[in-house]
């Protein structure tokens, strides 16, 4: 397990501290927090702001959950190697053999491995018409229909929604307390405000709580351990308590043709191989790393060859003027890597 450490390497990680509270100014979040484990020990732990700009609003605290937005599809792809695993379906398996209307050419040579990957082509066009926008394998792009296709393939082969595979296999193993999709008309006390522009398209509220909306709040200590478990490859106070051909599966590259110069992913997590102007993950980071955003600015990166779980938790939905969330990103995940060589050194 984790021990705190008060003489470890916090003031080395100074940097990604100062790196995050520009973020958040830039961006307009009105709290945040950050939390870094290296070599089995917390090194950073640290809570800034007010969970919304309201006059009497809750600090910012260790039990503050973040709406996480894309990084929730670090629990999908949990679930679908989970499924996978036990033997509810393949990966190459085709998608026409899971869905109703399996007579759409759009799903045509789709596979599991294709929605995992960002590599499928499928796309929405005049709300509801889906379409093919490039042949299954031969290029990358992050599209909605590929979470809806997942979530449903996994309850269905299951039986069990993504939230209670997440609840039986992390959430109760681990005691997490912090960690649930929540229903939007019953918020609690603990949860952060999103902050976002009133007429921002992709902002959806729901009560729909079985892990396949973008409704999901977790703490920063949380997520970081989440992490964590994916480090440790399923291993939690010395016993192997999740399969570690579960998180092999979810953390390498699984994209279908890995000479391609697209983005790399595993299980939906984008995985570091090479150095391209698109990566998500800065081009110091080694290759191997692995990392998932949302358009909260909420980010989870674990570095693998420093032993090391970086999280940086925002609640600015989207991006403010002058904002580029591509480089912010990048360079977050460089000063990680540049601090932990630094406490190496020390």
């Amino acid at each position: 397990m984790i021990l705190k450490n008060e003489n470890d390497y916090t003031n080395l990680f100074e940097d990604v501290r100062t790196h995050v509270m520009e973020s958040a100014e830039k961006l307009g979040a009105s709290g945040g927090a950050i939390f870094i484990i290296r070599n089995d020990k917390i090194v950073t732990e640290s809570y800034f702001g007010k969970q919304s700009n309201a006059k009497h609003a809750r600090d910012v605290q260790v039990d503050t959950q973040f709406h996480i937005a894309s990084v929730r599809k670090a629990y999908i792809g949990f679930a679908a190697a989970y499924a996978i695993y036990n033997g509810y379906f393949s990966i190459d398996d085709p998608v026409k053999q899971f869905v109703e209307d399996s007579h759409l050419s759009a799903y045509e040579e789709v596979t599991i491995r294709h929605l995992l990957t960002h590599t499928h082509g499928l796309k929405i066009i005049d709300v509801n018409k889906l379409v093919s926008e490039y042949k299954p394998g031969e290029s990358w792009a992050y599209r909605g229909p590929s979470i809806d296709l997942l979530t449903m393939i996994i309850q269905k082969t299951t039986g069990l929604s993504v939230a209670e595979i997440i609840k039986s296999q992390v959430i109760e193993p681990l005691g997490f307390q912090s960690t649930e999709w929540i229903r939007m008309s019953k918020p609690h006390s603990k949860i952060a405000d999103v902050i976002r522009d009133a007429d921002n398209p992709f902002w959806t509220e729901t009560d729909v709580v079985d892990g396949s909306g973008m409704n999901m709040y977790v703490s920063a200590k949380e997520l970081a351990l989440l992490g964590y478990i994916h480090l440790t490859e399923g291993k939690w106070e010395g016993k192997q308590i999740i399969p570690r051909e579960i998180i092999q599966m979810a953390t390498s590259i699984q994209t279908p043709n890995p000479t391609l110069p697209i983005q790399k992913n595993g299980f939906l997590w984008f995985v570091k191989d090479t150095n391209h102007s698109f990566n998500q993950i800065g081009d110091t980071v080694p290759k191997g790393s692995y990392q998932l955003l949302g358009y909260t600015n909420v980010a989870l990166l674990v570095i693998p060859e420093e032993n090391v779980v970086a999280v940086r938790m925002l609640n600015r939905y989207g991006s403010s003027e002058g904002y580029d969330y591509l480089s912010d990103i990048q360079s977050f995940g460089d000063t990680v890597y540049k601090c932990s060589i630094k406490s190496t050194i020390q």
